[in-house]
């Protein structure tokens, strides 16, 4: 059991970190002024005060906290459950919601950069986005799929 544990611990953590690095050196391209213009997408410096489409910015400060908790408690979870097949998509989904709340906490809104615009004008998003989007799906094919989920 305990060895279940020490791998869980291991993959979580070097996912989550991981995620971490990789998604603020993306993001501090975009601070440090790198931007490309394409026909459907644009690479551009947005500062998302709120969270999915903008939503809940009048919760300001508030926010950063409130979101800090709330990944603080999906952690005590997941370390609860001890599941072996959530640790990766558990490190996707907080990698980059931890890196999102680091934004908040540095430039006071989450960096985002990629903007669609080809057929219909879409959120601007980033990378931890996509990585908690695929955590997401990720957890729900082993919730539909249990017997892809044994410890």
């Amino acid at each position: 059991m305990a060895n279940n544990t020490i791998r869980f611990s291991a993959i979580l953590l070097f996912t989550l970190v991981g995620i971490f690095i990789i998604d603020q050196n993306i993001k501090m391209l975009f601070v440090d002024g790198f931007r490309y213009y394409t026909e459907c997408i644009d690479l551009i410096l947005v500062y998302n005060k709120g969270v999915a489409f903008s939503m809940l910015a009048f919760l300001d400060e508030w926010l950063k906290y409130i979101q800090l908790l709330m990944l603080i408690g999906i952690l005590g979870y997941l370390f609860y459950l001890k599941e072996l097949c959530y640790a990766i998509p558990a490190g996707l989904l907080l990698g980059g919601a931890f890196s999102n709340v680091y934004d908040r906490f540095i430039y006071g809104g989450v960096v985002d950069m990629v903007y669609w615009h080809c057929g219909f004008d879409f959120a601007v998003f980033n990378f931890a986005d996509v990585m908690i989007d695929i955590a997401v799906v990720w957890f729900l094919f082993l919730n539909f799929k249990p017997k892809f989920c044994k410890s």
